[in-house]
């Protein structure tokens, strides 16, 4: 089977990666089978790949702490992901996989697809800080100092990947609080898709918690306003 270069999509768990890939899926990029508890994640390749590679090197396989320091690169992945693309009905075009975890691997990714388009979701870290200690599932620390640490692991392997020449693009999801959607328009184009305004409904769905916290209320902006 025959792939283009996927659309990688990382970023510091809890810092809005999920509404990012649901967006570039919307516009038009394949993401296979995903449910709600997976969070646009691909489970097979998460659960098949992704994780034993962490369990095998005894770290932590969510990524929440103790990362892995030597990079290996097992044989045969991109064929592992692509057998498992064809599985779910991958029949051609742009596609997406989206994990936190890529970044503490991404000389794995790296070596499969090294023309790959990274997008690195950013949030400002007293936000993740204050989410992570609030959301059940991130369970490696109890406080601010621990998830500090995550955040500064994760942040070092952005540097890395950036130094290193991925072709990397940020971005920053705060910004749709306020009813910015110009960041989010502009890669959907850098990644060679079509804009789909109906992806702002979704969105606006996801921000209204956000919105109503910072006492706001913003309408949907299409792309010609």
């Amino acid at each position: 089977m025959q792939t283009q270069q996927p659309i990688l999509i990382t970023g510091i768990p809890r810092s809005g990666a999920t509404m990012i890939a649901a967006t570039i899926n919307l516009c038009g990029a394949f993401v296979g089978n995903v449910t709600k508890r997976s969070m646009y994640c691909n489970e097979r390749i998460r659960d098949c790949l992704v994780k034993p590679y962490f369990v095998l090197r005894h770290v932590d396989p969510n990524a929440q702490k103790d990362y892995p320091q030597v990079i290996t690169i097992p044989k045969n992945w991109k064929d592992n992901v692509e057998t498992i693309l064809s599985l779910e009905g991958y029949q051609g075009g742009s596609w997406l996989y989206k994990d936190s975890r890529s970044c503490q691997m991404w000389p794995v990714w790296n070596a499969a697809y090294p023309d790959a388009k990274w997008v690195i979701v950013r949030r400002r870290t007293g936000d993740i800080l204050e989410s992570c200690l609030r959301t059940k599932y991130m369970n490696a620390y109890d406080t601010r100092e621990g998830w500090l640490e995550m955040v500064h692991e994760y942040e070092y392997r952005f540097v890395e990947m950036i130094t290193e020449g991925c072709n990397c693009k940020i971005i920053w999801p705060e910004r749709m609080v306020g009813g910015d959607y110009q960041q989010l328009i502009e890669l959907c184009e850098w990644l060679g898709l079509k804009w789909n305004n109906d992806s702002l409904k979704f969105i606006d769905t996801l921000l209204w918690k956000s919105r109503q916290k910072k006492g706001g209320c913003y309408g949907t902006k299409s792309r010609s306003e």
